[in-house]
């Protein structure tokens, strides 16, 4: 058996090479029998200019000094996106200084940065960390998905509040997309330390409970958050849309700023008043519960 970035390497590169097919790649796809979807191995290797020896011991896993050269012909080949090259990257060359599975030192969000998270009223205001790990929160957030502050710090985990949390489930209109482009999140986060143990507790965990986990984890996609736009239905206010930036701040790119914006003068920046003005009435100030 290889090491995870190895097994990673393996799984990305035939998770990849069975989703373009031969049309798509610009080769013939009606020749020969095709006993599975997409490219063949030497298909990959005619495309990548290498030879097929080479790519089947690539794929296997096998420990190669893979030159940038080789790696941008097979993100070329494979026509991977810009994440998907990185990816391929980092798993093909595997920190050997992270062999050891030691637990990471817990994060910690720097006083100013929790004080600007703490100053939105208007919009929902988050902070993550590796693992999605939910490191800070505002009040508007609390009220828009749930109180991670008062539950205890294992949990405080944006994945485990999707596929673990009922609520997860129904705060969202379109579930799967959310829950898919988390289950990306974590495998591009893998890619990057594929020796956590904190990590691989928490897919294991969610590979038991959830089916759904299980089968999208085996996808190997991977996503990196930038901005977009999700839809919520929310149980006290209703239907709302709300976009998202995602923000790195300088000096920890562990973490994630995320915020939430809103159409000025929509029915959603509406529904949203109305929570944070239900929200204001309440002490769901979690402060207090951040150890």
């Amino acid at each position: 058996m290889g090491d995870p970035g190895n097994a990673e390497l393996r799984e990305f590169l035939r998770a990849r090479r069975a989703k373009l097919s031969p049309t798509d790649a610009g080769l013939p796809g009606h020749l020969g029998n095709r006993r599975v979807p997409g490219l063949r191995r030497e298909e990959v290797a005619q495309l990548a200019g290498v030879s097929v020896d080479y790519y089947i011991r690539l794929e296997r896993g096998r420990r190669l000094n893979v030159s940038d050269g080789v790696l941008d012909a097979l993100a070329r080949a494979l026509q991977l996106t810009d994440t998907e090259r990185a990816h391929l990257f980092a798993v093909a060359r595997p920190s050997r200084a992270g062999g050891q599975r030691k637990p990471l030192p817990p994060q910690r969000v720097r006083p100013g940065l929790q004080r600007v998270v703490d100053s939105l009223t208007d919009l929902p205001a988050l902070v993550l960390g590796r693992r999605l790990d939910v490191l800070a929160t505002n009040q508007l957030t609390r009220a828009l998905y749930t109180d991670f502050d008062a539950l205890p710090p294992r949990e405080r985990n944006m994945a485990r509040y999707l596929f673990l949390d009922e609520g997860g489930r129904q705060l969202y209109v379109d579930w799967p997309a959310a829950a898919r482009s988390v289950v990306a999140s974590l495998h591009l986060y893998a890619g990057r330390n594929p020796h956590d143990p904190q990590l691989a507790e928490l897919v294991g965990e969610l590979s038991v409970h959830d089916a759904d986990f299980r089968r999208w984890w085996a996808d190997h996609d991977v996503y990196q958050r930038t901005h977009g736009t999700k839809r919520y239905r929310h149980p006290l206010v209703g239907e709302l849309t709300l976009g998202y930036e995602a923000l790195n701040p300088t000096g920890d790119p562990d973490q994630t700023l995320g915020l939430n914006t809103v159409e000025p003068s929509s029915p959603s920046e509406q529904a949203l008043h109305l929570l944070a003005s239900w929200t204001s009435t309440r002490p769901l100030d979690g402060r207090a519960a951040r150890q």
